[in-house]
């Protein structure tokens, strides 16, 4: 009697064993899910909206585009930037390689290469847009950008969020780090002020 009792203790013993070993394994295996889970936003936000953008471009401007007669700042004007539409931007001194006479707009557009929404681009001009109609366009329209400004912009489909008629300006300056930008696209010229 003693060893049939003995052997359902042994049994019992062993499925209780068994049960906190699937218990544990379970419990280690959602941990690590929830850790994925919580890490993956954080690894796609810390970057920022801006985290994937081009600061250099290649000087060539949208067929159509105008140039300012006139601009506040001349090409070849020393300028301040105060603007941070990525790092290394706000007060660094700079060059102005182009002014133009255009539509600017602020845009939300899901980038083409998959990931976050970005929200309030600044900035892509009228030009830089597929087959948009007349200028300006309003608040809330949609439009294809053909734009390459950041990773995944080009042909994305975006959300006009706000559009002003104004002079735009390309760029040229370095970053805290000593990266050279040139011909950076686009800042306003109410993101600027003359350098002393």
């Amino acid at each position: 009697m003693f060893q049939k009792s003995n052997g359902k203790w042994t049994i019992f013993l062993l499925v209780a064993f068994i049960f906190i070993l699937g218990a544990c394994s379970n419990g280690s295996d959602d941990e690590a899910v929830e850790g994925e889970d919580e890490t993956a936003p954080t690894e796609q936000s810390t970057g920022g909206a801006h985290s994937h953008m081009e600061m250099s471009g290649t000087g060539e401007v949208p067929e159509g585009l105008v140039v300012e007669e006139n601009p506040t700042y001349e090409v070849g004007n020393k300028v301040i930037i105060e603007t941070d539409h990525m790092e290394g931007m706000m007060g660094a001194e700079a060059t102005v390689s182009g002014a133009y006479r255009t539509t600017v707009y602020a845009i939300s557009y899901t980038p083409t290469t998959g990931g976050e929404r970005v929200e309030n681009h600044k900035w892509v001009i009228h030009e830089e847009l597929v087959n948009p109609g007349d200028a300006p366009l309003a608040p809330g329209t949609e439009v294809k950008t053909d734009a390459a400004h950041m990773v995944g912009m080009e042909d994305a489909t975006a959300t006009i969020d706000t559009a002003e008629e104004t002079t735009v300006y390309m760029v040229d300056f370095t970053t805290p780090s000593g990266e050279e930008v040139k011909f950076h696209k686009w800042v306003t010229e109410d993101e600027l002020s003359p350098a002393e």
